[in-house]
């Protein structure tokens, strides 16, 4: 929480308990007597005697919302309250729900409160959601929009014409393979996280870096712009055809030459395809710039003529009349099957027409570059993701469904196409689609021009977003002029769009036009398979996509396919496109601003060697580029048998935090003495430190420190150990059980002060409690993994949860998330929210919310006696320490050289809310696999005696427990 919400009302530690940012318009309400979904947790009273019990624990059911947490505007003399969870530090646990640096908004580290210091809980609750759309209309509906389109009705019988049945059947296998292949990999990448706009570029980019992203990006923008002349010229070709006497110049006469039959083909001229695209085309601006949420909504009606003119094809394929030989429609016949399976690639005019002294021979790469934006259209749900409910299951399943239908219509036309006509009625009527429909031609022709212009509106509305989104990212200065703000419409983008398409339209050709579009498409599609290849094979701790039916090897097949495609269209329009994507790259390198969005090369740098390192520099490191380095603190307190250098356990649970074994961990100890006298010591301890991580089958490193004692030595590790990025980001030792067995007193502030180093030094910590029963990887357990989650730690916790049940010893084990809150949270919505955060970040808890009574509320009823007797031996030993100090007559220094000063109160305080969170945690996870829990930054005013009877009484009885303490940045992300 930020520190202007907290204001110190007196010495004494209380604070004004401010309300927090509202959430969905209305504010926490206080939990009331019949909420049920409340765990409350009363406390004793301070001021009783070891006979005091504790409130048992009770369920109760929501209630009605109330008034939220008054300030101290909400009274006359204001509402003062203190926060029960200071002793854990941090933001509290509500805060993270409105976390600015989880969404990419980086806020100010908030400090760790310390003696006195409280903190209050509070939580801003985002803004309603708008409207959002679902799969069918978000997703299917513009894709099958998008994929459906010219070439099938005015393309596609030629194609059958010209390649036969069966190599129209290989045609449409390999380029729906290509879409299957690429729609898998979109669908992996899109379900890793929340996707903002940009669509394709959004995933390159924040997979493979900002040039790759931003080259590739601006390729995509050039093929939707192109794409929308090609619907233009296809709308305006049928308009001619259906309606010749709209022509201004004289149209085409062409002369069949070669078929059994010679006759007359008209054809539109060039001129007037020119004139009636350009009109198109500014009319299309005009709608875009006159109403684009219209045309968001209006969209998918123009789907449903076109479903109803396939339908009339099919319909006039079974009803095609067969009395009429000369017209070259036999009906559905064996013998035209048999004809037209084989190919018949030959010379035609530019019109497509059979012609022997044509300018242009056809063959099987030819037509695979005319046909290859007819399964085009896949990105059109991932453009929409802003506007889905949930796109990480909208975008694979509407896609995927997308795909196989249109590629399954595909393959079942090519089949009756070839069986319906002869071949020479299949290469000279371009608009055969609308000759055999039924009952008239009108129909199709209707069907052609309302999928066009809408498939033109599309990219019309598309492109200029993309172009907006490359613009908005800033890294790029050139493209300043094309950003816009998030409501605001990109009016200049959609301008140079138009522009584009215009240069287009001029050229006049859909022949020629469509390989351009196949090139950038392809070049697109390549980069999402790339992405989806590096991101899984890397498979870093971020790598979490919903969609678990993919693999790498897939990916690399649909990227090597995309790229074959290309030159089999062209080899001269492949280098072309690669040589503008690798300009572009070039160009964003040298001017481009530096930009670091967690992409999979930061990811394959940590496991390249020294080249890597230098790549990565000293930057902070971005959530989804975030590895645990543990710095293993090997030196135990106790003994280990002789030979063994480290606690097997300790490697074991070093292997635990890592995904898949990947990742590195340092091992460390502590020689006591002088460096000179103990350097071939430590070699050979370093040695045989080393020797046994590798029998541990732990990747690692070992290190042995010389100092004159443990803090010195520790102190200097945590300063200099690792190098770069490579330096440890969390430290993780043995809690120190044996300290009260053994009387060993020097414990209590070598253990505060290594907490204290970590804390300054900004590294997380992991303390184990329990260490000699933690499993190996063949003890396999059961139950739950419980989280007690207290106070902000960059989402540490859920990590490592996530870590250990990648092992097979936790495998079966299920995580149970205790979200601790104050009594006036509202529980019910921030069980809500916890669910949401957690869903965003693709892991699967169970959220029990458990509120924290005042501790200073005097307790009612019966408590747990072993939690009481430890409660009043801790009591008793405090006393006992400030007894002995009072007798010495003097006041000790501590640790950083300031008098102690005691508050009796503070630490009354301290021991009453470690004893109501350990009762808490015996109560639900006493049969838990492992339990985790927020740690507490030593106060500084406190003695480390008193910092370890609070930790003592926080471990009672729990046999195995991870003590957690983030630092201060996020280690997971919501996004992809």
């Amino acid at each position: 929480m930020d520190s202007g919400d907290i204001e110190e009302a007196g010495g004494n530690g209380e604070e004004e308990f401010r309300s927090g940012p509202r959430l969905g318009g209305s504010k926490y309400r206080p939990v009331v007597a019949h909420d049920r979904a409340v765990v409350e947790m009363s406390s004793i009273d301070p001021g009783s005697s070891s006979s005091s019990t504790l409130k048992n624990i009770k369920v109760v059911a929501p209630g009605d919302m109330g008034a939220g947490v008054r300030g101290p505007e909400d009274g006359v003399n204001g509402h003062q309250k203190e926060s029960k969870l200071e002793l854990f530090g941090f933001d509290s646990l509500v805060n993270i729900l409105g976390l600015k640096s989880m969404t990419g908004e980086q806020i100010p580290a908030p400090s760790s409160p310390r003696d006195g210091e409280d903190i209050s809980i509070t939580q801003g609750h985002p803004k309603p959601p708008a409207l959002k759309m679902g799969t069918m209309m978000g997703v299917f509906v513009p894709c099958l929009q998008n994929i459906l389109g010219i070439i099938y009705y005015i393309r596609f019988t030629w194609i059958v014409g010209m390649a036969g049945i069966g190599q129209g059947l290989v045609l449409v296998l390999l380029c729906g393979l290509c879409t299957f292949l690429t729609t898998i990999s979109l669908s992996a990448i899109a379900t890793n996280g929340a996707m903002k706009g940009g669509g394709p570029y959004y995933l390159i980019g924040r997979a493979l870096g900002p040039e790759v992203g931003i080259s590739i990006g601006l390729c995509f923008f050039l093929g939707n712009a192109v794409a929308g002349a090609l619907y233009v010229l296809g709308a305006v070709e049928t308009f001619l055809k259906a309606f010749p006497a709209a022509g201004i110049f004289r149209e085409t006469i062409t002369k069949v030459n070669g078929t059994a039959v010679s006759e007359s083909i008209q054809s539109p001229n060039s001129h007037d395809l020119q004139v009636y695209g350009i009109v198109v085309t500014i009319l299309l601006c005009f709608i875009v710039f006159g109403g684009v949420k219209m045309i968001n909504r209006v969209a998918p009606a123009f789907l449903v003529p076109v479903l109803l003119s396939i339908f009339c094809i099919f319909i006039g394929i079974f009803l095609a009349k067969t009395d009429d030989p000369d017209n070259g429609i036999t009906g559905l016949r064996l013998k035209s099957f048999k004809d037209n399976w084989g190919s018949a690639y030959q010379m035609t005019n530019d019109a497509g027409i059979p012609d022997p002294t044509g300018g242009t021979y056809w063959s099987f790469n030819e037509l695979v570059g005319l046909f290859f934006p007819a399964v085009t259209g896949i990105m059109a749900g991932s453009n929409r993701s802003a506007s889905l409910k949930d796109t990480q299951k909208s975008i694979p399943v509407g896609t995927l469904a997308a795909t196989l239908t249109t590629t399954s219509l595909y393959l079942i036309s090519v089949l009756f196409f070839g069986a319906v006509a002869t071949r020479d009625k299949l290469l000279t009527d371009r608009l055969l689609t609308a000759t055999i429909a039924w009952p008239f031609p009108a129909i199709v022709h209707v069907g052609i021009i309302l999928s066009t212009l809408g498939a033109a509106l599309q990219s019309l509305t598309g492109a200029p977003r993309l172009l907006a989104a490359i613009a908005n990212d800033d890294i790029l200065p050139i493209l300043n002029y094309f950003k816009v703000a998030d409501t605001s419409e990109p009016h200049i983008a959609t301008l140079f769009t138009a522009f584009i398409c215009i240069g287009c339209v001029v050229i006049g050709n859909l022949d020629l036009i469509t390989p351009t579009v196949t090139m950038f498409y392809l070049l697109c599609y390549s980069g999402v398979n790339l992405s989806c290849f590096l991101l899984d094979l890397l498979d870093a701790p971020s790598w979490r996509p919903r969609w678990k039916y993919h693999h790498w090897s897939l990916s690399f097949v649909g990227a090597a396919l995309c790229i074959v495609i290309m030159f089999l269209i062209s080899w001269s329009f492949t280098v072309i496109a690669i040589a503008l994507a690798s300009l572009i790259y070039k160009y964003v390198g040298l001017k481009g601003k530096a930009g670091d969005w967690g992409d999979g090369f930061k990811s394959a740098y940590f496991q390249l060697a020294l080249r890597s390192l230098r790549s990565l520099g000293a930057n902070q490191v971005h959530p989804k580029n975030w590895y645990p380095i543990p710095l293993v603190f090997c030196r135990p307190w106790g003994q280990l048998p002789e030979n063994v250098p480290c606690h097997p356990k300790l490697a074991d649970f070093a292997n635990c935090m890592k995904k898949k074994g990947r990742g590195m961990s340092i091992f460390v100890s502590i020689l006591d003495g002088d460096y000179y006298e103990c350097a071939e010591e430590a070699k050979e301890a370093c040695k045989q430190l080393a020797t046994y991580i590798e029998y541990k089958r732990c990747e690692g490193v070992a290190e042995i420190v010389v100092a004159p004692n443990m803090t010195e030595g520790f102190r200097g590790i945590i300063q200099t150990m690792g190098l770069g990025n490579l330096k440890p980001n969390i430290v993780v030792m043995r809690y120190p059980e044996i300290w009260r067995r053994e009387n060993l007193t020097e414990i209590p502030s070598t253990f505060v002060g290594i907490i204290n180093d970590c804390i300054t030094a900004n590294k997380a910590v992991v303390i184990i409690k329990g260490l000699d029963e933690w499993p190996n990887e063949y003890q396999r357990q059961y139950g739950t993994i419980d989280l007690y989650w207290i106070v902000r730690d960059g989402g540490l916790m859920l990590l490592l949860s996530q870590l250990l049940l990648t092992k097979e010893s936790f495998e079966s084990c299920k995580i149970q998330l205790f979200c601790i809150a104050e009594e006036d949270s509202d529980a019910e919505a921030l069980k809500a929210d916890v669910k949401k955060f957690l869903y965003d970040l693709r892991m699967q808890a169970e959220v029990i919310v458990v509120t924290m009574k005042s501790w200073d509320i005097r307790s009612e009823g019966n408590s747990q006696e072993d939690s009481l007797e430890a409660f009043d031996a801790a009591q008793r030993r405090i006393s006992d320490y400030l007894g002995e100090i009072k007798r010495q007559g003097s006041n000790p220094l501590l640790a950083n050289g300031k008098p102690m000063v005691v508050n009796e109160q503070q630490v009354e305080k301290f021991l009453y809310t470690m004893l109501k969170l350990n009762s808490t945690i015996l109560s639900y996870s006493r049969m838990a696999a492992v339990v985790l829990v927020s740690l507490p930054p030593p106060p500084l005013n406190h003695p480390a005696y008193f910092y370890m009877e609070y930790m003592d009484l926080l471990v009672e009885n729990v046999p195995r427990m991870l003590i957690v303490r983030g630092y201060h940045r996020d280690v997971v992300t919501l996004f992809t």
